[in-house]
Parts: C-alpha cells; sequence; structure tokens
C-alpha cells in the first residue's frame, strides 16, 4: 500500500472526519453548522490555505474525552481545498471542496474548540500512467456520470486520460462500501488503483 519512506514530513493540518472518503481532484459538497468546522472554513479562505479529510469509521468518536486519542481515524487522508461556497436554503453554510495531495497521519490530537489537529507526511504520488486498453468501459461510465446535474453543480472534470485520475473520479461519484473507497485511496500505484477499482465493481455486480 503506502510507502511511508516516500513521504515529505513534518507539517501539520487541520482535520475535518467524515463518514466517507475524499479523492485526489475529487469534489464533494458539505454543509457546515458547527463552530469547529465554522471557524475552520473561515480561517481557511482568509489565509488561502487547505485542510485534510479523513475518513472516520462508523463507531468512532468525534468528540474525544480528556486522555482520548483519536485512533478511531484513517491512518490516509486527502488535502481539501475550499473550490465554492455559499449560503443553503436551509441557512446553512455550504462548501464544495476538491481534493489535493494525500497525506499520512503520523499523530492527531483534539485541540481546545473540538477541532483535530495532525502532524501529517504528504506521500509523494508516482508518476502516472496512460490508460490501459481495457478501462474504455470505465472511460465511458464517467462520461455517463459527468452529464448527472450533481456532477455538473460540483464541477468535477470527467474529461481523464490517466490511470490513477480515472480510478479517483470514479471512486469519488460511485457509490461505493466506504471502507473499500479506502483501500483505494491507499494504493499507490495508480494501475493497481484502477485495476482494484474494477475488482469492486466486478465484486458489487456479481
Amino acid at each position: 500500500m503506502v510507502d511511508a519512506a516516500a513521504a515529505i514530513t513534518g507539517f501539520e493540518l487541520p482535520l475535518f472526519p467524515l463518514r466517507t472518503v475524499l479523492f485526489p481532484g475529487g469534489r464533494m459538497g458539505l454543509r457546515i453548522f458547527e463552530r469547529r468546522y465554522l471557524d475552520l472554513v473561515r480561517d481557511t479562505l482568509r489565509a488561502q490555505a487547505s485542510f485534510g479529510i479523513v475518513w472516520m469509521p462508523e463507531g468512532g468518536k468525534e468528540v474525544l474525552s480528556p486522555g482520548d486519542r483519536p485512533s478511531s481515524l484513517a491512518l490516509i487522508g486527502t488535502e481539501a481545498h475550499i473550490a465554492d461556497w455559499d449560503q443553503l436554503p436551509d441557512g446553512l453554510l455550504g462548501v464544495v471542496v476538491e481534493g489535493g495531495r494525500r497525506f499520512k497521519i503520523n499523530h492527531a490530537r483534539q485541540a481546545e474548540g473540538g477541532l483535530y489537529m495532525a502532524d501529517i507526511d504528504w506521500l509523494q504520488e508516482q508518476a502516472e500512467q496512460p490508460l490501459p486498453q481495457r478501462s474504455e468501459e470505465l472511460s465511458d461510465l464517467l462520461r455517463q456520470l459527468g452529464e448527472h446535474p450533481h456532477v455538473q453543480r460540483l464541477g468535477m472534470a470527467v474529461d481523464i486520460d490517466e490511470a490513477g485520475a480515472l480510478a479517483n473520479r470514479l471512486a469519488q461519484l460511485l457509490p461505493l462500501p466506504e471502507e473499500q473507497s479506502y483501500q483505494i485511496l491507499s494504493i499507490d500505484d495508480p494501475l493497481r488503483r484502477l485495476d482494484a477499482l474494477h475488482e469492486v465493481l466486478d465484486g458489487l455486480a456479481s
């Protein structure tokens, strides 16, 4: 999976734990209502910075007691850039984020106010690979998904000519089990990531 040696070390990043996975290049909409995350979005916009989105499996604790450690957070997460924001009809803040670099959490803590902070290593990505011939069906599927109004509202690119990027976009848009989405996110090699997506889809179809 992840080669710990292939990393850029020593960076602290605020975290936004979710029950879902953000992929590099993928986009998702968030409804923000908790004070800690409203402050996070405000600070991120002001500083033109980013934060991390990390999967928290079912059963994970979002609020820790004194002395607890957030061991339920997944090890690998994705940098999130705010691509758009607006006030939703229900009065909440709506944010569209786009996935950037992957990272590995070395240590995480819950700061005053409840926000998670993590010491991370940025993972160095392997060189992208052109789409293999067997991926034509997946490319067609992504183009079909790109016609959906929800995907168009997110503004996510669907004209993809690289193996890892195709796997990332499809894994972001398809309703995959979150554990399997996370396993795909954790794979370094672009072709292996695409193969893993193939296997998941074949398993769901059988």
